[in-house]
């Protein structure tokens, strides 16, 4: 689940600006336009997209530029001169290297031998994953609370939906409905990250979750099927013997 996404306003050109200014966090109208080889215009028009975005600040300087809105030179007096920096939000856009350091870390994770340290492991790492949206989470019930988890995950760019259970015996219980796994290269190694997505589940609805179908059984999609009880679904101990785990009960 990354969380720098490029606003939907951002276009592809505007990456040129931004790499310019990583390299040198100070430019002028005049100094993007001679280095991109497009009119101020063109510039101007770039900056206030990423300026929206929050990618960008502006700030006053003295002395002014020169007459070819260039920083350095002969300052031209009186002229409203201003300069173009990334902010913090734009300096994180680049180096996302997420995905390179969670194939190791779980790499690392499937190499502990003892099932009761993976486990640990597996349980605190769903436990954290909650924590990053348990304050978002909104409502009273299990189907409240689901509700509200699918909606903060389709905000993350997450395909799911929550809908009743198709399955009569189950007496209409909620079930989570996610259409694109947020970790497929991670599933694909180590059914265990399943098992750490149901912990988090279960952290963020405040009742039993139980994977009932998976992707990595030939399902079309995966489903978390929010319980009554305690009962264990046979992706789910798949997932869990894959771990090394056992189940975990929700806190």
């Amino acid at each position: 689940m990354s969380s720098h996404h490029a606003p939907a306003e951002y276009r592809a050109t505007d990456g040129t600006v931004i790499e310019l200014l990583r390299v040198d966090n100070r430019l002028s109208v005049g100094d993007l336009a001679k280095r991109l080889g497009v009119t101020a215009t063109a510039v101007r028009q770039r900056l206030d997209r990423l300026m929206r975005a929050g990618l960008v600040g502006r700030t006053t300087v003295s002395g002014g530029l020169s007459a070819a809105g260039e920083l350095g030179g002969n300052r031209l007096r009186g002229r409203p001169s201003h300069v173009y920096s990334l902010t913090e939000k734009g300096l994180r856009t680049g180096g996302d290297n997420f995905r390179d350091l969670a194939l190791v870390l779980w790499r690392e994770i499937r190499s502990v031998r003892e099932p009761a340290v993976r486990q640990g492991l597996i349980s605190r790492i769903g436990t954290a994953m909650a924590g990053m949206y348990r304050d978002q989470v909104s409502g009273s019930t299990p189907r409240q609370r689901l509700e509200s988890t699918a909606k903060i995950l389709q905000e993350r760019r997450i395909p799911c939906g929550v809908e009743p259970s198709s399955d009569p015996s189950n007496g209409g219980l909620q079930v989570l409905t996610s259409y694109a796994c947020p970790y497929p290269e991670l599933a694909e190694q180590d059914r265990g990250i399943c098992a750490a997505e149901r912990v988090m589940l279960q952290d963020l609805v405040g009742s039993a979750v139980r994977l009932s179908e998976c992707r990595l059984d030939g399902a079309p999609c995966c489903r978390f099927t929010a319980d009554s009880d305690d009962q264990t679904s046979p992706a789910d101990e798949r997932a869990l013997s894959a771990s090394g785990a056992t189940c975990i009960k929700p806190g």
